[in-house]
């Protein structure tokens, strides 16, 4: 029975499951984002989470619990210093997993796994739509109301200036007739 054994062996031996995760958790840190199967990034994301929220606490402890998991010398002081750094008041979920299309070849379910706080992507758009939204309702809103503002100010100031311009108009046409 598998009681308590909710690991997805992804058709591998323990040595290889080991191996290959930490190679993609590599190639996530160093390249912030990577396409693989559905399996695999569900996988890669139990596995990475863990070393990122260790990442938070640099101590010489936790530099080599994270080296015995990456086995990479270079991705363990690029996670310790600039992943650490951006996920430091994240209290998790770390990666976002976003489904593509099938593969051709074999028709798997493939997915980007990707680091959150790289993507500057969804950033953009959910600012860019805000500020349409707060725009849009700024302009439909007010902008009526000054309009009927500036109307009513260009009708007073249509009847004042009537009576002003004929008393000034034989006034500025002297000169110019001399």
């Amino acid at each position: 029975m598998r009681h308590g054994k909710k690991v997805n062996h992804l058709g591998r031996t323990d040595s290889h499951r080991k191996a290959m995760l930490a190679n993609m958790a590599t190639s996530l840190i160093k390249h912030k984002r990577i396409s693989t199967t559905l399996a695999k990034a569900k996988a890669l994301r139990t596995y990475v989470e863990p070393l990122i929220t260790k990442s938070k606490n640099d101590t010489t402890h936790s530099r080599r619990t994270v080296f015995a998991y990456l086995q990479d010398k270079e991705v363990v002081t690029i996670l310790f210093r600039e992943v650490a750094e951006k996920v430091a008041n994240r209290p998790g979920g770390y990666t976002r997993i976003i489904k593509l299309n099938n593969r051709l070849g074999d028709n798997a379910e493939m997915a980007l796994i990707e680091l959150v706080d790289y993507n500057e992507i969804y950033g953009k758009n959910v600012e860019a739509k805000e500020e349409k939204k707060t725009t849009r309702r700024g302009r439909s809103k007010s902008a009526a109301a000054p309009k009927a503002k500036e109307a009513k100010a260009e009708t007073a100031e249509e009847v004042a200036p009537e009576a002003a311009p004929a008393e000034e108009a034989p006034a500025t046409e002297e000169p110019k007739g001399e």
